[in-house]
Parts: C-alpha cells; structure tokens; sequence
C-alpha cells in the first residue's frame, strides 16, 4: 500500500506533511485515485486506411487515425513469429528444416529439403527478405507444428493486450480471420524492440548468413527500403499481399528519441513514415521529469547511514530513466505514491513507492521508487518487531 505524497513537497516538511496524513486516516489508510484516461492525440490524414505514430519509450500515441480499425497487416505478422523465435531461445542449435513448412508460396529465403539451419538464421530470413519458408520453419520448430504456434501467436497477443489482432498463420499470408491494427502492430514492435538482438537484425540492409546441406554462407537482402531512404530509420518490417496492399512497420532513432510508426494498406507508405518522423522529431523535446522527484523521503524511526550518523531520511532514486520526449503543448501531470512507514534497516533499491507520469491525461509511465542507499537500523542487536514498528509509528502521530 502506498500514501500520495505531492511531488513538490521538500524533504524537510515531509514529515510533518506525513503526520498530518496519518492523523486523519489513523493508523492503516488507503488513497484511492480513479485516473479515467482521454485519449489525445493529433487526428492524421494520410493515403493510408490506418496509420499510427508513437512513442517507444512509454508506448503514448502521437498522432495516427483509424487505429483500432482492423485490418490485413501482410508480412508484418513476422514480428510476433519473431517474437516468439527469440523468447524460445537455442538460437544457434542447428536443427533440419520441416520439408513440409518450407513448401509455401510468396516470398522466400531459399530453403530447400534437408537444409540445416539455425533460429538466428531464421530470423534473418523472416526479417529481411521476409521468407514464409522461414516463418513455418521457425514455427514448426518451436512449437511442434503449425496450429500450435499459431495458437502460442494469440496466447501472446492476448497477453501484451492486442485487443484488435489474430492470427492465423507465422507468415502473414492472406486468410479469414487474420488481422490487426496499426495501434497493436506499434505495441507488438515496441515489445520486439526490447530485445537487442532483434534490434541488431531488423536495422540491417543486407547480412550473411549460413544454412544449407551442408549449410554454407549466403547474403540476404532487406526489402525494407525505408532503411537507405531515412537516415534515421531503425527498422522493423514490411508487407504485402492482395488483400492487405502496402504495409509497413518501421521505427526511427533521432536525439535520444525512438518512435515507431505503423501504416497499413497504403500506397506511398515510404514517404508518410519519412514525413511523419520529420514532423515529430521536429515537435519533440527530451525532458528530464527527475527534477521533480524528491531526494529524500522521511522515515518512520530514525537509521544510521555509512558515516554512522544518525538521520531520519533516506535517499530515493526512480527505478528508470526519466527523460521523455514531450511537446510544448503536453500536459503533464506527475504523482508520487509511497509506502505509509519506511523502517530500517534499508537495502539500496528497495522499492518504497511508486511514481506516476500522466500526458494529456492519460498515465503513460508508472515506476517503482526504489532507495539510493543502505541504512542500518540504530538497534543493531535486535531489529525492531511489527509491533515496536506500531508503535514507533503511532507516537509519532502526536
């Protein structure tokens, strides 16, 4: 349970400021906060039928439209099956390919019956030239066959919150019942973006590779021309099929900012991820919020700190970094929730509240507040019990 304390409350008047608190709840109290979120964001218009920009960092969207439509994503699917390829891990076990999943139709990497490879390579051959005979390799590989990875596909879609999104197969080939949005495709990316290895692949134009019988080393190119086009461009994943037309995620690193950007079934998709990202970049500023952390938080009985001198704060950090990217027109609204008592002995990092950061009302960023230094108890024969806990508590109520 954590207590709300205002984040411009100093140091020193915390501890009157947590009395006062505590007198009027008593000992135990609970705040509870209702936060309703108001979706803003800027209404685009683009060629696409749904496009969205986001922040990577905190998942906020910046602008787009239709994004909860859903729709046919094409071969940007590959990112879940790319997910999923690398939270199975034994990346570089080589393995034979199923002769079955690598008979598909559209694009390819090139494997062939009997062929021996690894996941990594796999994840080159999905990410790059977008191979389905990649895809169904991978998927039959971690799963077993088919539908149960396309059923571990929704299991984790459902699990990151993709409300507008099912699968159907590891490819993105056409078929019922297979579709997105570009709101989850941006959060499925922002998720794949976590991993480094993933990162270090989806940024690439071409790489080399090995696999075959007996597996030999090969190149293999990216269709993701946003890459050469965008100096800025990180990534991720095109696609294209009949039905889905144009698709393409794609992300972008510029000052210390990330956003990724998502359109699908659009004709000039090169040039609106390049002019959006423009925009954007433009608009955005990286601000530190930490200034607006306290220091120090007041304890409940008095520790003594690596000087052995006594003092009744102890130190605070946040658990992540700070810095968000914001426009001038951002509101922002940051609260600071911690624990009612804080006793020693403290750890350094343990956690003793909770901040939250709220942008034009919605909460974008919730990080633990975590100690920045050891304190020992003054008591260093017996630490205290609960109740010499309460009681220390409740004298300092009065």
């Amino acid at each position: 349970m954590y207590i709300y304390l205002p984040a411009h409350i100093k140091s020193s008047e915390g501890a009157i400021y947590l009395k006062r608190v505590c007198a009027l709840l008593t000992v135990l109290l609970l705040l509870c906060t209702l936060l309703i979120p108001i979706s803003a964001y800027d209404e685009l218009s683009t060629d696409a039928k749904a496009c969205i920009i986001i922040d990577a960092q905190t998942g906020r969207v910046l602008g787009g439209h239709n994004i909860h439509e859903r729709l046919p994503m094409a071969s940007t699917t590959k990112i879940m099956t790319a997910l999923l390829a690398l939270e199975h891990g034994d990346l570089d076990q080589w393995f034979t390919v199923d002769s079955d999943a690598i008979h598909v139709e559209g694009s390819s990497m090139g494997l062939q019956e009997g062929n021996q490879v690894t996941l990594r390579a796999l994840l080159y051959g999905m990410m790059l030239p977008s191979g389905n005979d990649a895809a169904n390799a991978t998927a039959v590989h971690v799963s077993g066959d088919m539908d149960s990875f396309v059923a571990k596909m929704n299991w984790k879609a459902s699990e990151l919150g993709l409300k507008d999104t099912q699968f159907r197969n590891p490819s993105g080939l056409d078929a019922e019942g297979h579709f997105s949005s570009a709101y989850d495709m941006a959060q499925l990316c922002r998720e794949a973006m976590k991993h480094e290895i993933f990162q270090e692949i989806c940024c690439l134009s071409k790489a080399q590779v090995e696999f075959g019988n007996p597996p030999y080393r090969r190149w293999l190119e990216n269709y993701n021309k946003l890459l050469t086009m965008y100096p800025y461009c990180i990534g991720v994943k095109t696609g294209f099929t009949e039905a889905a037309y144009r698709c393409l995620v794609s992300a972008a690193e510029k000052d210390g900012m990330t956003l990724i950007c998502v359109t699908l079934n659009c004709p000039d998709d090169w040039s609106v991820h390049e002019s959006l990202y423009e925009r954007y970049f433009s608009n955005l500023n990286q601000q530190n919020l930490s200034s607006e952390i306290p220091r120090t938080l007041p304890m409940t009985n008095s520790a003594l700190n690596r000087a052995g001198t006594e003092v009744s704060e102890v130190a605070v950090r946040p658990a992540q970094n700070l810095m968000l990217p914001l426009q001038s027109s951002d509101s922002v609204s940051l609260q600071l929730f911690r624990k009612p008592m804080i006793f020693a002995p403290i750890s350094e990092g343990a956690v003793l509240g909770e901040i939250q950061i709220t942008i034009n009302g919605e909460n974008v960023l919730t990080t633990e507040l975590l100690a920045a230094e050891n304190l020992s108890s003054i008591n260093q024969e017996k630490e205290p019990s609960l109740i010499d806990r309460l009681r220390d508590f409740a004298l300092q109520l009065f």
